[in-house]
C-alpha cells in the first residue's frame, strides 16, 4: 500500500481560500489493478499513521501493516501503477478544488464497507455537482425510508471524502448537518460548488 497526502492550502481558487488541511490518499493493487482505497482529511497537526485505519485496511486487503509506505506527493513515481494512480487522483482533486472539474474518474475499491454502506456510497456518487439532498432523501434513495440515522452513520464511515461526495448531504432544515472532516471543510466544498447552507 502506498500512501500520500496533498495539501489543500497550496491549491489556489480564484474566489475561495482552501482549508488549512490536506487529503490523505492510499492506493493498493487488487487483482493486478491499482485502486484507490482511502481518501480522507488530514489536519496539519495529525500524523498520517494516526489518521488512516491501517490495521483495518491491512486485515481487509491482506498486507503487512509495516509494508505500508508513505511517499510525499512530489516524490511519487509515475512508472509505478499505485503511485501513478495517486498522482492522477491528486491532479483530479486539484482541478476540482480550482473549480476546473465537477466529477472524478478514478478506480476506487469500496469493499471495505458493508453491503449497506456500499449502497449508500454508490447513492452518494449519484448526487450531482452543486446539488444537495437531505439524509431522509438519501435514505429513500437506498430503499430504507426510515433509516436516515443508518444513512448518516454510513456517510460518516465513507473512506473517500470529496471523491464520494458525502458533503452534498445536508439536514432537512437546510443546515449543514454533520461531516467527519469538520464542518469548515463541508462548508468550503459546498461553497466551491456554489451552494450556501443555512447557518
Amino acid at each position: 500500500m502506498i500512501v500520500t497526502s496533498i495539501s489543500l492550502s497550496n491549491i489556489a481558487h480564484e474566489k475561495l481560500s482552501s482549508p488549512n488541511a490536506a487529503l490523505l490518499l492510499a492506493s493498493q493493487t487488487l487483482n493486478g489493478t491499482a485502486k484507490l482505497v482511502w481518501c480522507n482529511w488530514l489536519e496539519h497537526d495529525e500524523h498520517w499513521q494516526d489518521k488512516i485505519k491501517l490495521d483495518r485496511l491491512a486485515k481487509h486487503y491482506k498486507f503487512n501493516v509495516n509494508e505500508a509506505k508513505f511517499i510525499a506527493a512530489e516524490h511519487l513515481d509515475a512508472s509505478n501503477d499505485e503511485q501513478q494512480l495517486l498522482l492522477t487522483s491528486a491532479a483530479q482533486i486539484q482541478h476540482y478544488m480550482q473549480g476546473l472539474r465537477d466529477n472524478f474518474d478514478l478506480p476506487i475499491d469500496t469493499s471495505l464497507g458493508t453491503d449497506f454502506q456500499q449502497q449508500v456510497w454508490q447513492a452518494l456518487r449519484e448526487i450531482g455537482y452543486g446539488e444537495t439532498i437531505s439524509y431522509a432523501t438519501l435514505a429513500q434513495r437506498v430503499n430504507n425510508p426510515k433509516g436516515f440515522r443508518a444513512v448518516a452513520n454510513a456517510n460518516g464511515k465513507n473512506p473517500f471524502s470529496v471523491i464520494v461526495p458525502c458533503h452534498r448531504v445536508i439536514a432537512s432544515d437546510g443546515k449543514l448537518g454533520g461531516y467527519t472532516g469538520g464542518l469548515d471543510k463541508k462548508e468550503y466544498l459546498l461553497a466551491l460548488e456554489g451552494v450556501t447552507c443555512k447557518p
